[in-house]
């Protein structure tokens, strides 16, 4: 350490120089007392005044005793400034080794009277004036006296500071410097005070590291406890002479002078926590540091650097190190910082930030799914956890996004497609928005309903306008119309449901779905979208869900501009999951997500087991996050990976490790590729496990050639519990097919118009699809197994005699009336 070293200097220069520097002086004060003044040594002989002589033949001027020689007292000083030199070095070397450094400013004297004797040699009348010679003469008295005075003190200090110790060991200035080494020693007593009194002898020695805060401040405190007999040396706070001053502790160490005497201040008043702490700067009181945090809760937004600019601009004298130094001692830094992991503090609000609201609903939803399935149906209200989100809600004044208002017609048009659920009476008119019979006829005057025919003329048909009085309901009136007509239009249903099935039956794109019906492309998008109001209630057509046990889950990216994800180079892009059953090809769930990320898929997963579906096998790619997460939702199923991504995913590290042409430059790699492949082609386990184990076995031999082959078999060892699965199994499919089929057929669409316009959008298109392609039947060229046959029917759903199946399979929508009585008996 730095400090060390210079103390071993120190003692090499007492050790040696000591006895020297005690004969100097006596020889100097020898000199004095024999009558020899020092300026008459070598080197310090004082130059007279000498008068300046020009040239041979040049006689100066005769001037009046006022005159100033200024190139006669130039002359002079040139010559001796020497002199003053030599005399201040030694006024410095003498305060050095007297310890006295504080009056350093005394080496200047030697330069005042040179000065003052230069003055009088360029002007002489002022020089013979007798103020101006007694000046003189008090300057050179007083520097030789101080002279004489530094080196008595100089030999006193050397004489008392040499301490003869057990056989003539050398203590100077408390730093051992002998020709006799003595093995240290240490005594510790305690008085009846309490107070323990420690003596050290002889050498020590310490290695500390610098590097750590605690542990310098540590030894600072520790030398600056140290006492000798130091003359000179000035009172402490406890009535102390330190033996090493504040000022050589701040130059060894590289601290500002004012950090050691505040460091010693929280020794001797015990502040263990400011000593703790590793903040440096001024002192920070108690008072400065309340005003700091009551500032800095009416902002809390701010960062340390604007708070301490708004302090300084009231007038505060507080620094910036202050401020970070009350935020950390006060805890404000931490509980800032755990604040913006959960909110985004902003001066216009403060607000929870999306990924903690998603944990936060995530575990809430899986809390709700646990409860549902404990019990036979819905829970009853109880106010969980939940209670603290809605306070939360509550007191930031956030409100639930509305729910998309629907199209006028969408219930109407639900009921006519899919029958109505629920028991009515015949002729018997019920609210169109939410079903109540305590209804009140508005007027007893009809009013006159237009519409257009299917030729296109204008036709009316008297209709009557009806109160709702169920308080829930929030719109209060309607219209009843005959089963063909919608409020707000005069295009009839059939035409509506005319274009739906142009659309997406015949895959075709709006514009020319429109121009065939004779409407616009914006109208018929309108109109298609309508059919998108929520997903297919499946449970509540049926009354129960149906599925083989075996799921494929796989997203697809779509393209949506307008959304509120941050700006990044995948801003424009969300990704669409799918939930498809593997044998009967019915897709069982599917939403839209802005990020494909683990919590979107545990989202998914658990809206997927909130319908009421409960896998016995649940088939992924090699996306690693479905791991976990397959075990978190669904404990009781086995998770399988597609055989078919897996070898896909293996030649990508093939390529990776060995080169895009490793087929041509690595027959062994090849053969290694090939063995692989055969173990899939396994009819049994047994066999597929000691095929793998085989290809286990090469690993020393390939990575020992290239260390990037251990990829390809750490690969392997990963996810092979996850594909043994569907060897010598008939209920695990080898791979994710059945979802990659639907996904394509999703693409036919999604092709036609390459993007959504909102979030919003994509989730009404998407429930359109869902519905169209439930009720849709497989091709004649599909596998025989489905051919002519939809998803649902696949399923085991009687859907033949629902208009949305007839709609789907392209038959004629001109029913007769009488259909529309028995599914729906009081339109």
């Amino acid at each position: 350490m730095k400090c060390i070293t210079e103390l071993n200097v120190v003692s090499l220069w007492w050790r040696y120089g000591a006895i020297l520097q005690i004969a100097a002086c006596l020889a100097l004060i020898a000199l004095a007392v024999g009558g020899i003044p020092l300026e008459s040594g070598g080197g310090w002989i004082a130059i007279p005044p000498q008068p300046i002589r020009g040239e041979p033949g040049w006689e100066p001027k005769q001037r009046t005793g006022q005159g100033f020689a200024w190139r006669a007292g130039w002359d002079w000083m040139r010559q001796s400034w020497s002199v003053a030199a030599l005399r201040s070095v030694l006024i410095l070397l003498l305060l050095f080794l007297t310890d006295w450094w504080e009056w350093h400013w005394l080496c200047l004297l030697p330069w005042a009277e040179w000065a003052g004797e230069g003055l009088a040699v360029a002007w002489p009348a002022l020089g013979r004036q007798p103020g101006y010679r007694m000046y003189l003469r008090l300057g050179e008295t007083a520097r030789r006296w101080m002279l004489v005075g530094l080196l008595l003190l100089t030999l006193a200090d050397l004489i008392l500071g040499i301490v003869s110790t057990d056989g003539g060991q050398w203590m100077v200035m408390g730093v051992g410097a002998g020709s006799v080494t003595q093995a240290p020693q240490v005594n510790v007593s305690e008085d009846s005070q309490g107070i323990y009194q420690v003596t050290l002898r002889g050498e020590f020695r310490l290695q500390v590291n610098g590097k750590v805060e605690f542990y310098k401040r540590i030894l600072i405190i520790f030398l600056y406890l140290l006492e000798g007999d130091r003359r000179g040396s000035r009172w402490t706070r406890d009535g102390r002479t330190p033996l090493v001053r504040q000022e050589q502790l701040a130059d060894w160490f590289g601290v500002p002078h004012p950090s050691v005497s505040r460091w010693t201040k929280y020794w001797l008043t015990q502040d263990w926590r400011r000593l703790l702490s590793r903040r440096q700067g001024d002192p920070l009181t108690l008072e400065v540091q309340q005003r700091i945090i009551d500032c800095w809760v009416q902002f809390p937004w701010w960062s340390a650097e604007r708070l301490w600019q708004h302090l300084r601009g009231q007038g505060e004298k507080i620094l910036l190190s202050q401020v970070q130094q009350a935020a950390h001692e006060s805890g404000w830094s931490a509980l800032k910082a755990r604040l913006g992991q959960v909110y985004a503090v902003t001066q216009e609000s403060i607000r929870p930030r999306d990924e903690w609201l998603v944990s936060q609903l995530l575990a809430q939803v899986k809390q709700l799914v646990a409860r549902l399935e404990a019990s036979d149906g819905v829970t009853s209200e109880q106010q969980l956890a939940l209670a603290d989100l809605q306070a939360l809600s509550a007191d930031l004044g956030l409100q639930p996004a509305p729910e998309s208002k629907p199209f006028p017609w969408v219930l109407q048009v639900e009921q006519i497609l899919f029958g109505h659920w629920e028991p009515v009476e015949t002729g018997t008119v019920r609210c169109l928005y939410c079903g109540s019979t305590d209804i009140s006829r508005k007027s007893r005057q009809p009013r006159l309903k237009q519409y257009l025919d299917a030729a296109g003329q204008l036709q009316s048909v008297e209709v009557y306008r009806y109160y709702c009085h169920n308080p829930d309901c929030r719109h209060r009136s309607f219209t009843d119309l005959p089963p063909d007509l919608l409020p707000y239009s005069r295009q009839r249903l059939s035409r509506r449901l005319a274009t739906l099935q142009l659309y997406l039956w015949g895959r075709s794109v709006y514009r020319r779905s429109g121009e065939a019906l004779g409407v616009g492309k914006m109208t018929t998008y309108r109109w298609v979208s309508g059919f998108g109001y929520g997903l297919l209630p499946v449970a509540a057509l049926f009354g129960i869900v149906r599925s083989s046990g075996v799921v494929g889950i796989d997203e697809k990216f779509v393209l949506v501009p307008k959304n509120n994800k941050p700006q990044s180079k995948m801003k424009r892009w969300m990704y669409v999951y799918f939930a498809v059953d593997a044998y009967t090809y019915d897709l069982l769930h599917l939403d839209i997500y802005p990020y494909n990320d683990a919590r979107s898929a545990q989202a998914f997963l658990l809206a997927l087991r909130s319908k009421g579906y409960r896998p016995r096998v649940v088939v992924t790619d090699m996306r690693v996050d479905y791991g976990d997460l397959i075990a978190q939702v669904f404990p009781n199923a086995i998770h399988h990976e597609c055989l078919f991504h897996a070898l896909q995913q293996l030649r990508v590290h093939l390529r990776e490790s060995y080169g895009l042409s490793y087929a041509d430059n690595y027959p062994d790699v090849v053969a290694l590729r090939d063995e692989i492949d055969h173990i899939f082609a396994a009819r049994t386990k047994r066999t597929a496990q000691r095929r793998f184990e085989a290809v286990l076995a090469q690993r020393e031999h390939f990575v020992s050639q290239k260390a990037a082959a251990a990829s390809v078999f750490d690969f392997l060892e990963r996810h092979w519990p996850r594909w043994i699965n569907a060897i010598e199994s008939q209920l695990v499919p080898t791979t994710n097919n059945a979802t990659e089929q639907v996904i394509r057929i999703f693409n036919q669409h999604y092709k036609t118009f390459c993007g959504f316009e909102s979030i919003e959008s994509a989730r009404r298109y998407l429930a359109v699809f869902e519905k169209v392609y439930r009720f849709t039947p497989f091709s004649n060229d599909a596998r025989p197994s489905i051919r002519g046959r939809s998803p649902l029917e696949l399923a085991g759903y009687e859907v033949a005699k629902l208009p949305m199946a007839q709609l789907c399979r392209a038959w004629a929508l001109h029913w007769p009336n009488a259909a529309f009585e028995e599914l729906v008996p009081y339109v």
